[in-house]
């Protein structure tokens, strides 16, 4: 009992609220873990009652040792409302928010042992400070993992996908295949390249169809239109061209950029579209009038990537400033800023059905809700290197092609990474010209084609005698998925 001389001869040894809580938290966990996988779903009475035991037993002995210093503490404790019968109480002079900060007035002292009043509060008493801690059934409020309940992991399951194999290899460009754009009509494709020329080939046996000259510098973005019989292609010469497929000839040049075009893309409903590049500008271009509409300029660096759709945000663009923007296309304003990555975002994919996209970096690839650009989740494995390309069907299989010639699959719900491919290199290349700069599926989404470093462009398709017992889902959900 305190007050006996036993007792008050017992020295009292002050303990900071960090080492409690490891103590407490070492006790939960040499007392639940082996039983954790055999608890029932959670129930808030059954949790409460818990509670309210293990407060009872882990803070029994704590003893209010400042009420001798402080004799007006206990009339102002009664004074005060009592806390829920489930709450920890930290009753003090003033309330939390009235405190000073400062460093050492919040720690917990260790006392005689005492019984406390109520059997479901216990009081504690700091050298000056007071905390009064909120309601238990509050996880985010808990400050030891002894108190909060385990959920199960919710992660999607993934679906399983037959792995993708190379059965083309089309060979012709004398230089780097830069960019990759499919006829909507599904029956070709063109590439540009550093050889300076744009090639059209036949999607069905992929023989060369026709070249067209007209850069002088290397093709780095190429897009066709699904409304109109252009075609659109930029490159480092600063130039941006539309040429008529009915001609094949250029019919109209875009002047704007005071450096390289790196990307381009085609706004889906509406006669414009918008290319980015060294410049850090993101430019809106009127198809028929030549007209520069904006300027769309905020980022600090290159803008690597770029995509549009029909609603708002209707323009979304990617930089080496590790930024992605979104941009309200009626006032050529900044509408949000996603600052998730800490690398250059040189790829991005929206998803042909669903609202949202996903985007790569050398750090990681993460994918994101549209129109406000919620973060969802990482994905759960990392390629580790810069990725130049991504893309994705309406199957959900999400492709990324790296610089050091690998091609990841991956699953788009759950972010599973199922297939890991490498491209091999021509004969006569260089085991480092095993690069992908682009990729694309076609208008069915069953063919994936990549241009690569080796000058070289590759088809590949879904292995169709794969089955689950030959090439199964090694899947784990993650372990803590509050990191994501």
């Amino acid at each position: 009992m305190p007050g006996s001389t036993m007792d008050s001869e017992l020295p009292v040894e002050p303990q900071s609220l960090k080492k409690l809580t490891f103590k407490s938290v070492k006790r939960a966990l040499d007392l639940f873990s082996p039983l954790h996988g055999h608890f029932p779903p959670p129930d808030p009475e059954r949790q409460k009652i818990r509670v309210s035991h293990k407060l009872n037993v882990e803070y029994a002995g704590v003893e209010e040792i400042s009420a001798q210093s402080q004799p007006n503490a206990k009339s102002a404790a009664q004074d005060q409302p009592s806390a829920p019968s489930n709450a920890l109480a930290l009753p003090g002079p003033e309330s939390i928010r009235d405190q000073p900060k400062g460093g050492g007035q919040n720690e917990l002292v260790i006392g005689p042992s005492v019984q406390p009043k109520g059997g479901t509060e216990v009081a504690f008493s700091g050298k000056s400070s007071a905390l009064v801690a909120s309601h238990v059934s509050s996880e985010r409020n808990l400050s030891t993992a002894a108190i909060m309940e385990r959920i199960p992991s919710k992660w999607p399951r993934p679906i399983w996908h037959s792995p993708w194999k190379n059965y083309r290899v089309i060979s012709g460009h004398l230089g780097w295949v830069r960019s990759i754009a499919v006829d909507p009509s599904n029956t070709w494709f063109c590439t540009g390249s550093a050889d300076r020329t744009i090639k059209i080939w036949d999607l069905a046996s992929g023989r060369l169809k026709l070249t067209l000259t007209g850069h002088i510098e290397q093709i780095r973005g190429l897009a066709i239109s699904n409304r109109h019989t252009y075609m659109f292609s930029a490159g480092d010469d600063k130039q941006v061209k539309c040429w008529d497929l009915e001609q094949n000839k250029v019919i109209r040049s875009y002047h704007g950029h005071l450096s390289g075009v790196y990307c381009l893309a085609l706004h889906p409903t509406l006669d414009i579209f918008m290319t980015g590049g060294r410049d850090s500008v993101c430019r809106v271009w009127d198809v028929r009038t030549k007209a520069h509409i904006y300027a769309l300029s905020g980022h600090d660096n290159t803008v690597c990537s770029v995509f549009t759709r029909s609603t708002d945000p209707q323009v979304v663009t990617g930089s080496h400033d590790s930024t992605i923007k979104f941009w309200d296309l009626r006032n050529g304003k900044t509408m949000a800023t996603l600052t998730h990555h800490k690398k250059s975002v040189r790829a991005m994919a929206l998803h042909p059905k669903e609202e949202s996209f996903a985007s790569a970096s050398a750090d990681n690839i993460k994918k994101f809700n549209l129109p406000r650009g919620e973060f969802v989740h990482n994905m759960l494995s990392q390629q580790k290197t810069i990725i130049n390309a991504m893309a994705v069907n309406e199957e959900g299989i999400l492709a990324t092609a790296g610089d050091n010639g690998s091609l990841w699959f991956w699953d788009w719900r759950s972010g599973h990474n199922f297939q890991q491919a490498q491209t091999i290199v021509q004969p006569g290349s260089l085991e480092s010209e095993a690069g992908i700069y682009a990729l694309t599926y076609d208008m069915t989404g069953s063919r994936l084609i990549t241009c690569e470093a080796d000058k070289t462009i590759k088809m590949w398709k879904e292995d169709e005698t794969a089955t689950p017992e030959t090439f199964p889902l090694h899947f784990k959900p993650p372990k803590d998925i509050r990191r994501f």
